[in-house]
Formats: structure tokens, C-alpha cells, sequence
């Protein structure tokens, strides 16, 4: 194909394009609507439309391979966006450069759009049919992270640590700097030796071995993932470690006993709005009096929360079933109910966007390996690419933050 120059988008160079439907030229109106940075968009045609926002922003590019992919935008929004890069239909030098200029004008380009009624709804329906009640949530963490082992193992670093790292410096590894994130949150919670600390959402067990290892402590881990559940197990002996190390398939709403501290690493977000009430009542009966909880939580800005829980979006619908962001203020809200004492709180957001890009330049160097060995397919890889992506231009931008949020029962 043979590119032609490129034209300044206005609407008169829109409807005047040769070669495009109705509804493409309406959706290519959208785009005129950008407040920050430059887009320049590549048609099927072969024409280019260059877009120049009124204020200065990140300068990104993206090719259309089908016009559906614009039919899709109309119908599903910034969902039916996501959808048409899964299938293919777009693509781009850059991903997440371009959803970074997406994210800065992500309410300027929703507000012109009136996305299909039965669409929206109908996305909605299946996002409340996944509530994460204990049944449904074992299906919804299968979902994600019974992938595999072996998938995961392959991309993550050696610690299979899967949340934010917490770096000292620029350019500092991505193991040590896990390891500083899980310093940052036993020091929340003062963890010393002798202490038992209940990790709720204990993932592979990097957390638990770091508590057990470096801090002397004793740790009951739980988790509702069967792959996790056997490799964190196997971990601890490993590490000879099952003295202090207990991993149990349990749910956090089924813990007995009394702790002297609560752990939890970004498993908040899968608990869904329904039962987070749930989630804080369960820590304040399970700490002792005075007793710590240090919790690693994903937030959304409070001023987008009410539009967010409203609707579905991608990360929603394709990778966390049933789960939910809370923005800080409902956060505190939540502490207040359960009567726990905010103390401290640690925000790091731009070091999340470090991570996933760290995470995405590794997924794609094993790739080959991934299809080869697992038997994953290109369309997979576009998923996985995009939500990667697209967390990333969302912590960039700062729509979503992330904190260690220091609390103590009364």
C-alpha cells in the first residue's frame, strides 16, 4: 500500500476522505474532540489524518486495518476500542504511548460518544453475574491466574512477584526492587520476630517467604488459586521454611483466629464493591487489639469513580472478573465502618507504569517461547499486550494510583 501525505483532521477533510463509510467519518469526528497531544491515523485507504489538540501532550500514531474497528468504538466506547486491537483491527508502533494520549483525553473523547444502550447494559448484566460470592470467586481468580505456572514464571522475576516494585533509583532491578515494596509493607505494619501475620491473597509466596525469612515472622498465607496454592507450598519447603509458613486454599471470609497483623498485596481490587464492607470486617476480627493491617490497594482518582462503577471496562471484562477499583475516599470510608485507624499511607503510581513496562518487554522477549511451549495464540498476545498497556497509560496519566495504606485496630 502506498501512504498518501498526511492532511490536518478538520470536518470538512473528514467528510471529504474518498473510499469511507458513514459511520467511520463519525467516529473519525471523535478524534477532533483530543484536548492534549497528536494523533496521526493511517486509513485502510492508505490516507492520513493528522489530529493536533489545542494543548500540548504526548504524540502517538495508530493504523486502521478495517473499518469495523470504528463501528466497534461507536457501539462499545473505550471497550469496543480495546476490542478492536484484540481482533486485530488496529495496531500501532507504540501501544502504550497511544493509550497514554487516549487516557489524557479519555473524558473528552466518552463524552461525545453515545455507545449502545443494550450494549452497555448488557456488558454490565454479565459483569454483576461474575459478584464475587465465594463460588463465583474461585471461577473469577481461576480466570486470571490459573493460567499457569509455567506462564507466568516465564515473564515475571525470579521472586513471581505480580504487583507493583517499589524502585530506590531509576534502572534499579526489578527483583530488588519487589523486595523494597515488601520491606515498605512489613515495616507498615512493624512486623518483628515472633509476630503471625496473616497474608490474605498470599499469590506465589514472595511476601510470606520475605516476612518468614527476613523478619522472623510466622505467616498463615491463604489463597483461592489451586496453581498458586501448590507452587507456594512447594516454595516454602523449599525454602525450609514450613516451620513459620502455613499456605492454606481459603477464603478470606472463612479465617479464624487472631493475628497480630494483617497483610495484603493488591488482592483488594478482586474483592468486588458488593463485599468490601465484608473484606474490612474480616480484619478487624481477625486483629488483636491494636494490631496492624498494611494493605497494597490499586485506586482510581475519586472524581472518576462515580462514572468507573458505572459502567465496564476492559480490564473488567477480559482480565478481572467481578473485580472493582475504589477511589482513596471510599477507601477511608470503608476504614472508618470497620473501625480502622488510618496511619500511614505510601503512593507510588509511576513506579506501577515502570513495572508494567518492565513486565511488557519481558512478556514479548519470551513470547515465541509462551506460544511454542503453552500453545497460546496471537490474539491472546494482543490481550495480554494491551492490558499491560493500557494499566500502564493509566498510571502515567494518573487516572489510577497505587498506596500502601498503613492501619491499626482500635
Amino acid at each position: 500500500m502506498t501512504y498518501a501525505s498526511v492532511i490536518p483532521a478538520t470536518r470538512e477533510t473528514i467528510h471529504s476522505l474518498d473510499e469511507t463509510p458513514f459511520f467511520a467519518r463519525r467516529a473519525l469526528e471523535l478524534c477532533l474532540r483530543l484536548a492534549y497531544g497528536e494523533l496521526t491515523m493511517t486509513l485502510p485507504s492508505g490516507q492520513r489524518l493528522h489530529f493536533d489538540a489545542p494543548q500540548e501532550g504526548v504524540a502517538a500514531e495508530m493504523e486502521i486495518h478495517d473499518w469495523r474497528c470504528l463501528r466497534k468504538v461507536l457501539t462499545g466506547g473505550a471497550l469496543g476500542f480495546a476490542e478492536g486491537y484484540i481482533d486485530g483491527d488496529w495496531t500501532t508502533r507504540d501501544l502504550p504511548r497511544l493509550l497514554q494520549m487516549f487516557s489524557a483525553n479519555f473524558e473528552k473523547w466518552e463524552a461525545g460518544l453515545n455507545t449502545n444502550w443494550l450494549f452497555n447494559m448488557l456488558t454490565r448484566l454479565q459483569h454483576m453475574a461474575r459478584s464475587n460470592s465465594k463460588r463465583q470467586a474461585e471461577k473469577n481468580i481461576h480466570a486470571h491466574y490459573d493460567l499457569g505456572n509455567a506462564f507466568y514464571s516465564r515473564w515475571l522475576d525470579p521472586s513471581m512477584t505480580y504487583s507493583s516494585a517499589l524502585y530506590e533509583h531509576e534502572g534499579q532491578d526489578l527483583e530488588a526492587a519487589q523486595r523494597n515494596k515488601y520491606r515498605a509493607l512489613a515495616d507498615s505494619i512493624a512486623l518483628k520476630e515472633g509476630d503471625h501475620v496473616l497474608e490474605i491473597g498470599c499469590g506465589w509466596g514472595g511476601f510470606a517467604e520475605y516476612a518468614a525469612k527476613e523478619r522472623g515472622a510466622k505467616v498463615t498465607g491463604i489463597t483461592i488459586s489451586k496453581e498458586q496454592l501448590a507452587f507456594a507450598q512447594e516454595r516454602m519447603q523449599r525454602c525450609q521454611l514450613n516451620d513459620k509458613v502455613n499456605i492454606e486454599y481459603t477464603d478470606y471470609r472463612d479465617v479464624q483466629g487472631r493475628f497480630d497483623a494483617v497483610a495484603s498485596i493488591e488482592m483488594f481490587e478482586a474483592v468486588g464493591q458488593e463485599y468490601w464492607n465484608s473484606y474490612f470486617s474480616k480484619i478487624a476480627e481477625v486483629l488483636k487489639p491494636g494490631g496492624r493491617a498494611g494493605l497494597q490497594i490499586i485506586t482510581i482518582k475519586d472524581e472518576i469513580f462515580d462514572g468507573y462503577q458505572k459502567s465496564v471496562d476492559f480490564i473488567q471484562k477480559y482480565i478481572f472478573p467481578g473485580g472493582m477499583l475504589p477511589s482513596v475516599e471510599k477507601l477511608k470510608d470503608e476504614f472508618s465502618k470497620a473501625e480502622l485507624f488510618l496511619d500511614n499511607t505510601l503512593e507510588f503510581g509511576h513506579d506501577y507504569a515502570d513495572t508494567l513496562a518492565e513486565w511488557r518487554i519481558r512478556f514479548e522477549r519470551v513470547w515465541d517461547e509462551i506460544a511454542h511451549d503453552l500453545d497460546f495464540d496471537e490474539r491472546f498476545r494482543r490481550l495480554w499486550n494491551y492490558y499491560l498497556a493500557y494499566c500502564e497509560a493509566g498510571f502515567r496519566t494518573e487516572r489510577i494510583n497505587v498506596g500502601q495504606f498503613s492501619l491499626i485496630r482500635a
